[in-house]
């Protein structure tokens, strides 16, 4: 029996987690989840996990992996917590050291322990029950992005939005609006059937959707559909990325997810803290 797929859609961050599960086994994997953050009141809270884990309960399935597509810079992970809930094992891509090093210079803020239980390589397998796993690495949004690819399915992360929305921004640290055209010409490389499942969407004015395939973007993707060359993506790309604004949770969320969503320790009265630059990011 195939794969079972299951999308939850958070309204606040855009961010699409996904239940998949072996239904022969009943082992599965949760990707991107996410912990809740109201950086204003400086407060977590675990109402998006706890949907992902109640669902766990309900199909009576056993948490393998706890699969992240990147260090995301929009929303808090909540590996720690799914992890101590339900067990699992962390994993990200290994460029994620490349990332790292980036952030920690930036937050003054050595890592000795990172959370992560396994760095999958470009072409590395693993196995959810019976169903085998394929991780691609799809740098460019950040040079740590790795799709997930199983059966007829892939999980692409930030690396491709829904048609109508295109692409991720490529102007972070790290990130090179090249290699995003071209990973996502790997992915459009795929077969046209191959169900396409996105990590973000922002709908306006429609419901959200979080699946496609890989012929519809082809056909309709704004950025990247059939036509559009490399050239025109990469200046698209950089003059809209240069339009954008710090995305609200970008500082807490990168100082946490790099360390696979472990919050940094308590100090001596018990409060853990999150550091926020001051002048250290290039003006707009």
């Amino acid at each position: 029996m195939p794969a079972v797929i299951q999308g939850f859609h958070d309204p606040t961050t855009g961010t699409v987690s996904y239940v998949v599960h072996d239904p022969g086994t009943r082992e599965a994997a949760v990707i991107d989840p996410v912990l809740d953050c109201d950086a204003a009141a400086g407060r977590t809270s675990t109402r998006s996990a706890d949907l992902l884990l109640a669902h766990l309960r309900e199909q009576q399935l056993s948490l393998q992996w706890i699969l992240e597509t990147h260090a995301h810079a929009d929303h808090l992970s909540a590996a720690p917590y799914l992890k101590q809930q339900a067990g699992g094992l962390v994993a990200i891509g290994e460029p994620i050291r490349e990332v790292q090093a980036t952030f920690s210079r930036l937050f003054n803020q050595p890592i000795v322990d990172d959370g992560f239980d396994r760095l999958l390589r470009d072409g590395e397998r693993l196995s959810i029950g019976s169903v085998e796993v394929t991780a691609l690495l799809v740098p460019g949004h950040t040079p740590a992005d790795l799709a997930y690819r199983l059966e007829d399915a892939v999980f692409v992360g930030d690396t491709l939005f829904m048609p109508d929305l295109g692409s991720a921004r490529a102007d972070f640290p790290g990130g090179d609006a090249r290699q995003l055209y071209r990973s996502m010409q790997r992915l459009l490389a795929l077969p046209p059937a191959t169900r396409v499942f996105v990590c973000h969407d922002y709908p306006n004015g429609r419901e959200a959707r979080w699946q496609t395939t890989v012929s519809e973007q082809r056909a309709a993707n704004i950025h990247v559909r059939d036509g559009i060359g490399e050239a025109e993506f990469v200046a698209m790309r950089r003059a809209r990325d240069a339009t954008l604004g710090v995305p609200a949770l970008m500082l807490p969320a990168l100082q946490v997810n790099i360390r696979a969503g472990q919050l940094p320790p308590a100090e001596a009265n018990g409060i853990s803290y999150l550091r926020i630059p001051v002048n250290a990011l290039p003006a707009p």
